[in-house]
């Protein structure tokens, strides 16, 4: 099994003229910089051998930046994407580092033929070993850059690929898109994504399941539906709000068809029945979603009301059980689960709108506008102390001037970010809106109240 990337390295002409002419400069051109990545011996070295797993394709793996350098200087064509940086990094146990290498050069030489210079180097510092390729951005015969588009890398792969299987090597049948950078830390850190939230459920549903039946009723009652048809390919999973389905196979290997059919086996089968059955109905004792009734101690009429939009954050933050602090409890829907993740984005808004009493949307552009409005003055009252602190001989006067300079950047500061936060309330309210509405109906079906054909409006709705 190997996966692969390739992008781009960017350089200025200057820099990299410079390094040329210059040979003992400490600071690499982005080209030589690479360079030096790939062929770095702590990492190409083998730790029982002497031997070195860096090779030169159309090139000297000694001399691969001079070269590299000679044929860009000779079309003229130094600057802007100078090289080509690509991996391919094979599954950790399943090969050696002298089967890695070699398919590192078959891959080099299939992929740029006799056209392009290319260093390969087979890393062995970690626990994955992978190749890492270095190909010029010129062609040596033609001058013509590499056409590095998405074709290009579906070409990359499907070679690589190919090298895996004509090597009895796994090949990686449902490769999973890009994750987002903060998506991948929040599920590293077991925040409450999306992809995590159904993995609980799902979780949560295998033990308390002893059928396919009653794992779907389970994950119904968590606010999924899933489509387990036998005859599909994939199994699907969406929000019980939601139009947009995900294949489970993509929340990881433990939730692929067959691994959740054996997961429910397994758990049948600790409770002493012999037989399986995958779609045989049976009964099964699930938890109590029902929200808990709360008595309340002491007399409404001293509570105080508020209506705009605190009344409608405290609302929204009750819902999503971090109000009350002594009375903290689980929403019922996966959307105001995953809302927990931008807690910390909701409390500045409350507290913007509380502070500056925000009441309705149309405060918050009127309160944005005028951000705006003082932003503009305060920077051009720090322009002209910038001005002033340029003439200024006297050493006391320009004290004076710099505390002055820096009590306008403080409070530029201070009004930059109120105003982004306000500009993330307009952002947010067809969300937070939106999410109201399906708790409450979720919470409504709960206590077994049918929804009405008209509903009373709140105060902040209107």
């Amino acid at each position: 099994m190997a996966t692969t990337k390739i992008w781009a390295i960017k350089d200025s002409l200057s820099r990299v003229l410079q390094y040329a002419s210059n040979p003992d400069k400490t600071t690499y051109s982005d080209l030589q910089a690479v360079l030096h990545y790939a062929e770095n011996g702590k990492k190409t070295v083998s730790d029982d051998e002497e031997t070195c797993f860096v090779t030169g394709v159309n090139c000297n793996a000694d001399t691969a930046f001079e070269e590299m350098l000679s044929v860009q200087e000779r079309y003229g064509k130094t600057g802007r994407n100078v090289a080509y940086h690509a991996y391919q990094s094979f599954k950790t146990g399943e090969i050696t580092p002298e089967l890695c290498h070699q398919l590192g050069v078959e891959l080099a030489k299939k992929m740029w033929g006799s056209e392009y210079q290319v260093l390969v180097a087979t890393h062995l510092n970690t626990g994955t070993l992978h190749n890492h390729f270095v190909t010029n951005s010129i062609n040596m015969w033609t001058g013509k850059k590499f056409n590095c588009n998405e074709g290009a890398y579906w070409r990359f792969r499907g070679l690589s690929d190919e090298l895996c299987s004509e090597h009895g090597l796994t090949v990686i049948k449902n490769p999973k898109g890009k994750t987002p950078r903060n998506i991948y830390f929040a599920e590293k850190n077991g925040e409450p994504t999306t992809f995590n939230l159904m993995r609980e459920a799902i979780d949560f549903s295998i033990e308390h399941s002893y059928s396919i039946s009653s794992f779907e009723r389970v994950m119904k009652s968590q606010g999924y539906i899933v489509n387990i048809n036998p005859r599909r390919k994939y199994w699907t999973i969406r929000s019980a709000n939601s139009e947009k389905s995900v294949r489970m196979y993509r929340l990881g290997d433990c939730y692929t068809n067959e691994a959740i059919l054996r997961r429910i086996k397994v758990h049948y089968q600790q409770y002493g029945y012999k037989h399986f059955d995958e779609y045989h109905y049976s009964r099964v004792k699930m938890r109590d979603f029902q929200p808990k009734r709360i008595k309340y101690r002491g007399s409404f009429k001293k509570l105080k009301c508020f209506s705009g939009l605190y009344a409608k954050y405290l609302h929204y933050l009750y819902l999503m059980g971090k109000l009350p602090k002594w009375n903290q409890r689980r929403p019922l829907t996966p959307e105001m689960r995953e809302a927990w993740r931008r807690l910390d984005r909701y409390s500045r808004q409350v507290t913007l709108v509380a502070h500056k009493n925000l009441n309705t949307l149309d405060d918050v552009q009127s309160f944005i506008k005028k951000t705006n409005q003082d932003i503009k003055e305060v920077t051009e009252l720090r322009q002209k102390l910038y001005n002033k602190m340029r003439r200024c001989d006297n050493d006391e006067r320009l004290s004076e001037l710099k505390q002055s300079r820096d009590d306008c950047t403080t409070l530029l500061r201070q009004l930059r970010k109120e105003k982004r936060i306000a500009e993330t309330i307009i952002e947010d309210e067809p969300k937070i809106k939106e999410n109201i509405r399906i708790e409450m109906q979720a919470q409504n079906l709960a206590r077994g109240i049918k929804p009405k054909t008209k509903t009373k409006q709140r105060s902040y709705e209107r």
